[in-house]
Order: structure tokens, then sequence, then C-alpha cells
């Protein structure tokens, strides 16, 4: 009997110890869950906040130890023991803060976008260790700006916001916003007001919205007269210059696919032939002709030549005519 009792007691043991390591177990994975998970905090540049780290028991040293997203890391300690503080590459904002009756705790003071990261503590105490970690994201509320360009259209501008803002208008405008992005992570967005409708004395307001709080301001834009003028006179002017330029193109291609002579090739080359063979038949007549005259003129010239000897002879001698020898 005393061996049957105690097998249901060694049972009932036995169910005590594996229910306490399921709990173990249990609290252990919450514990890595909310370790690895941690606590999103979010503060809007400037502001403040206080972090502490959870313990039990007697607390011996903690340590802070901070990850930015830009940056080299930084850590705290402070030993209890020896009421001695150790920091190394922290900023001056980042400190310990200690208050009565309680543990000392991470004082954060005019937060800055730079210090955007992890926070994580472990803590010493006579109950074990203890870690906590914190996930810090920092906002940053734009500048609104809100003017008129030189075409007299308003323009408004969100300058240096984290993360971007969002312009609507009123009334409504079809334009779409344009984001620049800056160096710190911080993004300025620009948009152009394009009315729908021709009423551009009208007041338009332009709303800002951000996680950090919603803004508008309105203003009253009148169109640049001059601005107008000299638009509509440069678009006159191209219109008027692509017209002469295509009239000018079509002209020479419809002059340069005309034939160069306005007669048919094939009436003149009959006369031409023609006109060729008569020519050359009158030039050869009268070379015939002068070759025909030639002798008869030399003959003449020798006559002339001997009488005009004769009488330059007789003359000479003062003879009368009639006695003249006859030739």
């Amino acid at each position: 009997m005393d061996g049957v009792m105690e097998l249901p007691m060694k049972a009932g043991t036995n169910m005590k110890v594996a229910g306490k390591t399921v709990y173990v177990f249990v609290l252990l994975s919450i514990t890595m869950v909310m370790t690895l998970a941690g606590n999103n905090i979010v503060m809007t540049v400037g502001n403040s906040s206080i972090l502490t780290c959870p313990f039990k028991g007697q607390i011996s040293m903690l340590t802070w130890t901070i990850t930015p997203k830009v940056g080299c890391p930084c850590a705290l300690v402070y030993r209890i023991d020896t009421n001695m503080t150790h920091r190394t590459n922290c900023s001056d904002n980042i400190n310990w803060t200690f208050r009565a009756g309680l543990a000392p705790a991470l004082a954060i003071r005019q937060v800055e976008i730079a210090q955007e990261g992890n926070y994580s503590c472990e803590a010493a105490s006579t109950d074990g260790n203890f870690h906590m970690m914190y996930s810090l994201t920092v906002l940053a509320p734009p500048r609104l700006s809100l003017y008129c360009d030189e075409q007299g259209s308003p323009v408004c501008k969100a300058v240096a916001g984290k993360p971007p803002a969002q312009l609507s208008w009123v009334p409504e405008s079809s334009s779409t916003a344009e984001e620049k992005h800056q160096d710190n992570g911080t993004v300025t967005v620009l948009s152009k007001f394009t009315a729908c409708s021709t009423n551009v004395t009208s007041v338009t307001t332009c709303m800002v919205s951000h996680p950090a709080g919603n803004w508008s301001q309105s203003i009253a834009c009148c169109p640049s007269k001059k601005t107008s003028f000299f638009l509509h006179a440069g678009i006159i002017t191209c219109v008027l210059i692509i017209i002469t330029l295509l009239a000018a193109i079509y002209c020479f291609k419809l002059h340069s696919d005309r034939p160069c002579h306005k007669t048919k090739p094939s009436e003149i080359a009959p006369i031409h032939s023609q006109q060729l063979k008569r020519s050359k038949y009158e030039s050869a007549i009268s070379q015939d002709d002068t070759m025909e005259v030639e002798p008869y003129t030399t003959y003449v010239q020798k006559e002339n030549v001997i009488y005009n000897s004769v009488s330059d002879l007789t003359v000479g001698q003062n003879l009368p005519q009639d006695l003249c020898p006859e030739t």
C-alpha cells in the first residue's frame, strides 16, 4: 500500500515541476519579445522626455546604450555602490536625472533629429538582470510658407518637415506636390495652385497636415498683366515662326519637283539641229565665194601697181601724156 501511495505523490510533484518550467519559459519568451519589440516613443524636435529602466530588488549598476540611426553609439554607466557615473560619446542634452525615492533615469532635453534611434537599458540588481529597449522617433514640424509667384499664382511650401507634410488647397486644385529631400532626413514639399476655373482673384487657402500638427494659411493673388502679355506675345510669335518655316519648306519642295525647261525638249532639238546644219552650209558657200574672188582681186591689184608706176615716171619726166609709150 505504501508503494501504491508513493506513485500518485511523485506524479503530482512532477506535474508541479513541469508547470513551473512552462511558466518560466513563458516569462522568458515574453521578456525576449518585449526586449526585441521594445516601446515606441514619438517626440517632436525641441521637446524633452525621461526614460526609466524597470527592475526588482536592490540595484547595484545601471547602464544605458544609445544607438542612433546616424552617427556613433553612446553609453552611460552608473554604479550605486561607488556613486560614480561614466559617459562615452553622448551629447550634452542626454544625461542622468536623479529623483528622490526613485532610481536614476535617462533625461533627454530638447531632442534633435540626430538623436533618433534605439535606447536600451540594463539594470543589475539582487534579483537578477533586467532589460528594456525604447525606439525613439523624432518629428520635425514643417515651416509653412505661402506666397504669389511671378505669374500671380499661389505657391505653398512646407519646409523641412519629417515626415513629409501633406498639402491641400481650398478651393480644390489639380496641382501635384514636389518633394525635395535634405541630408538631415527632412523633406520640403512645394505645391503650386492650379485653378480649375477662371476666377483667379478669389482667396485661396493652403492646408498642411503633419503628425506634429495641422496648419492653414490664406492668400489672394492677382495675375500679372505684364507677364501675361509677354506670355501671349511669345506664344503668338512662336506660332508665326513655325508657320513661316513650314511655308518655306513647302515652297522649296514644290519648286524642286518641277522641270528646269518650260518647253518640251523634243520640239527644240530638231529646230536647233536644222539651224546648225544651215549655218554650216552658209559658211561653206561663203568660203567658196571668197576663194573664187581672190584671183581676180590679185590680178586687179597688180594692174593698178603697173599703172601707177608708169604714171609716176611720166610725171617725173614732164612728158605729155600722148607721148607716153604704150604698154
